[in-house]
């Protein structure tokens, strides 16, 4: 791991800016994590963590490899259960919801490797993706309105693939896949984004892209991302959480986690 944080440039291109604000947009939490403990044959990947994430507030998890960020994200969905301690959303329980009802109850997951339907189109992706479809009589009764066809351009404008809507989704670019990803867990609204690694791959201004596209959803959403690369992590964050092996170790504004001697020491030194 080679992780260091520099101030990113001014982009005079409307790039993003120097750097995140530091304040969240609001006080109210929508997930709770308590005492969270999860045990694979007697090593603790996570243990005994608790945090807090606000409404409309983009967070992002840092750490070394090993440090138990992607197992958070999988307890959070439900693709994990906790040994111990609770998952709240919205006050409501996690834990004793299987991973669709998280789903439903406004949850969305994108993992490190884009995961859309490459023998469609963008188009078909987005239309796939809306929850009517989610089931054999939905598809079935299926119909392409006015309506729907205008919420998807909009939505492919978010994502910048407006002008990309009738290429298969296989022929779009790594980064464009990310997008694309992005947009269908929008088609959903979800309340809550848990995203891992969303800028792996992308080149410059596709990162650049993403930390607008980012910022813009978290005033009107949260947002709980993976992310190693520091630069972009000082560029969108509100707070940062680092983990280290299963425990949090510092939290705070990016400036904060990067004087911490802790996070110098067990991740940013190395």
């Amino acid at each position: 791991m080679n992780a260091t944080m520099t101030m990113p440039n001014a982009n005079s291109n409307g790039g993003l800016p120097r750097a995140a604000s530091a304040v969240p947009p609001s006080n109210e939490q929508i997930l709770r994590v308590e005492d969270l403990t999860v045990s694979f044959d007697g090593f603790k990947a996570v243990d005994g963590l608790s945090l807090a994430v606000e409404r409309n507030e983009l967070r992002v998890i840092i750490g070394p490899n090993g440090a138990g960020k992607t197992t958070l994200l999988d307890m959070v969905c439900g693709k994990t259960k906790p040994s111990s301690g609770r998952v709240l959303f919205n006050d409501a329980d996690l834990g004793r919801m299987n991973e669709h009802e998280i789903v439903r109850a406004g949850v969305g997951r994108k993992f490190q490797t884009p995961s859309v339907y490459e023998d469609l189109t963008v188009l078909e992706n987005f239309e796939i993706s809306l929850p009517r479809m989610h089931g054999l009589l939905q598809s079935l009764t299926f119909r392409r309105t006015a309506a729907l066809r205008e919420r998807i351009d909009a939505m492919a404008a978010d994502v910048f693939l407006l002008d990309q809507l009738d290429r298969r989704a296989g022929q779009l670019s790594h980064g464009q896949k990310q997008w694309l990803e992005i947009g269908m867990l929008l088609m959903q609204e979800p309340e809550l984004l848990l995203l891992d690694e969303p800028v792996a791959g992308m080149s410059p201004r596709e990162r650049e892209q993403t930390g607008d596209l980012l910022r813009r959803i978290a005033s009107g959403k949260s947002l709980v991302v993976i992310e190693h690369d520091m630069d972009f992590v000082k560029r969108i964050a509100h707070r940062v959480t680092v983990l280290h092996q299963g425990r949090l170790l510092s939290e705070g504004t990016a400036a904060e986690v990067q004087a911490d001697p802790r996070v110098i020491d067990v991740y940013l030194g190395h």
